[in-house]
């Protein structure tokens, strides 16, 4: 969870998700749509599922008990080398390194590694460093002291050198390059993606369909929406859409919301327009899963965050006009 997420921000998600899954056990039986709409909001949802199907693994091949070694770690899904060393060191006295994103910033300003960071130069170098520091039997410490140090004082901008215990062996403070190091690529333009969203109405219920299970979202609920090129003309677009892919066609159709939200490689701008089905039924036969549900229910569901705050705002109309 906080690989991608800072501490106070994951501490709720934790303590909601350990309540839900207390043991590998329990994990391993719970349903995928249980596990996503734990993990609702921390985004980088494959992890959650590789986090359930880690934990069947366990219960089928290692009688339910969290293997100790890095090898058998790195075969369970999700698991890769930072895990396994942070967990075959942290929780059973391993001597292995454990390279996280506070690492390497430590280690790059310490030993003024020029090799820019993801390139499998640098991964190789910043792996190598972490192993030939290690002192024997106390990994654990040594990792976590690492990453600490990484977060509290060696940060991306402004590190706190002056009380830094490591600053008489930091290269990168010497030479007065601290805030140039780790070396970073210049990032690409993230482009911008335009998509349309339908709000279809019956009765006092909506229609939502459920994601493939592989790719962005996988298994995730979402309203019918289209990628458009033009945001200008989205809702012409989103007709069109409707009426070639659903074979539902709507006269009717209306404005009612604008979101955007930030993606790893990409940035998505969604314009959501709400319809009544007047008599018109969408074609629903194609085998895509999908479900008619009430605003309340909706919460119920995991959801990206886009559809979610489409999702509120349905509700708190529902609520508003009681």
């Amino acid at each position: 969870m906080t690989q991608q997420t800072r501490l106070e921000t994951m501490l709720p998600y934790y303590r909601r998700w350990m309540k839900n899954f207390p043991s590998i056990k329990s994990l391993a039986n719970s349903k995928e749509q249980e596990v996503l709409a734990a993990w609702e909001g921390l985004g980088y949802y494959s992890r959650a599922r590789n986090l359930r199907k880690a934990a069947q693994v366990v219960i089928e091949h290692y009688n339910g008990r969290l293997p100790a070694d890095p090898d058998s770690l790195l075969k369970l899904p999700g698991v890769g080398h930072y895990t396994a060393g942070a967990i075959a060191s942290m929780s059973f006295g391993y001597d292995e390194p454990a390279v996280d994103g506070n690492v390497i910033r430590v280690l790059a300003r310490v030993f003024n590694v020029k090799s820019p960071v993801g390139s499998s130069k640098a991964t190789k170098q910043f792996w190598a460093l972490a192993a030939e520091h290690l002192p024997h039997g106390r990994a654990a410490d040594y990792n976590q002291a690492l990453m600490d140090l990484g977060a509290e004082l060696c940060k991306p901008r402004q590190p706190e050198c002056k009380a830094c215990p490591l600053k008489g062996h930091c290269r990168a403070f010497a030479l007065r390059i601290q805030e140039k190091r780790p070396v970073r690529l210049r990032l690409r333009n993230i482009p911008v993606k335009y998509f349309a969203a339908a709000v279809i109405r019956r009765n006092k219920e909506v229609l939502v369909l459920q994601r493939p299970a592989k790719g962005l979202l996988g298994g995730m609920w979402e309203f019918p929406n289209f990628l458009i090129k033009n945001p200008s003309s989205a809702k012409s677009k989103l007709q069109r859409e409707l009426s070639e892919r659903l074979e539902f066609n709507a006269p009717g159709i209306l404005k009612i919301g604008e979101y955007e939200h930030a993606y790893s490689h990409f940035n998505a701008c969604l314009q959501v327009f709400l319809m009544d089905l007047d008599g018109h039924q969408p074609l629903l036969s194609n085998g895509t899963p999908h479900m008619w549900s009430s605003a309340k229910r909706l919460e119920r569901l995991p959801m990206g965050k886009l559809d979610r705050q489409i999702a509120l705002s349905l509700r708190d109309n529902a609520k508003s006009s009681v």
